[in-house]
């Protein structure tokens, strides 16, 4: 007998999805393809400022592609706020769609090319730990993580080593590309009065 059977009410959710916003399927569709890394940071710093141009989650997003081809896999953007999950940072919700996508846990999968995660920011504590297990071979990032501190958000408690400690596993890192343009998205989401979320410490 199931729970609607019984009529009693489920201990817990049996389990547990998120949603896109309605832009994110046409911003996908009108993407270019580009072998330049840059015209493809460019293209993840415009999904930031469009989640907060649509009121659709924090000022973050980033991006699976094909290194070699520059191809689009996956894009995932901020969706923290309007989910409530705090897990749907940007990096968690695009490499989730592209293991999705391709039906693998591990997208270093034999027969599969390499992969990278292009981030507008780079990855908070969370998000560096999620790099390893994703199967990626390279993560480009644009603003640093002091420039999302600067506007209140928590990184969390991040390797001061973690480019190495990524580089160790085979892992490329290209930092700061496009730092600036990154970073002008971070401050107009605080000159907005955008959400600065943070677990409550006040406990």
């Amino acid at each position: 007998m199931g729970f609607a059977d019984s009529g009693t009410i489920p201990f817990q959710p049996a389990q547990v999805s998120f949603e896109l916003p309605d832009w994110v399927e046409d911003y996908c569709r009108a993407y270019s393809r580009s072998e330049v890394v840059d015209a493809r940071m460019a293209y993840v710093i415009g999904a930031a400022a469009q989640n907060i141009e649509n009121g659709t989650g924090g000022p973050f997003a980033a991006a699976v592609f094909e290194i070699e081809t520059g191809a689009l896999v996956s894009l995932g953007v901020n969706l923290v706020m309007p989910q409530g999950l705090s897990m749907l940072h940007a990096e968690m919700v695009a490499i989730s769609l592209a293991q999705r996508k391709l039906g693998v846990h591990d997208l270093s999968s034999e027969g599969l090319p390499a992969y990278e995660l292009v981030t507008s920011t780079e990855p908070c504590a969370m998000c560096f730990g999620a790099i390893p297990w994703s199967g990626v071979r390279r993560v480009v990032t644009g603003a640093v993580s002091q420039d999302a501190r600067d506007i209140g958000f928590d990184e969390g408690d991040k390797p001061a080593n973690w480019v190495e400690s990524l580089q160790r596993r085979g892992i490329g890192v290209l930092r700061e590309q496009q730092r600036g343009a990154a970073k002008a998205i971070l401050d107009a989401y605080l000159q907005a009065n955008g959400a600065v979320y943070s677990p409550d410490k006040s406990s």
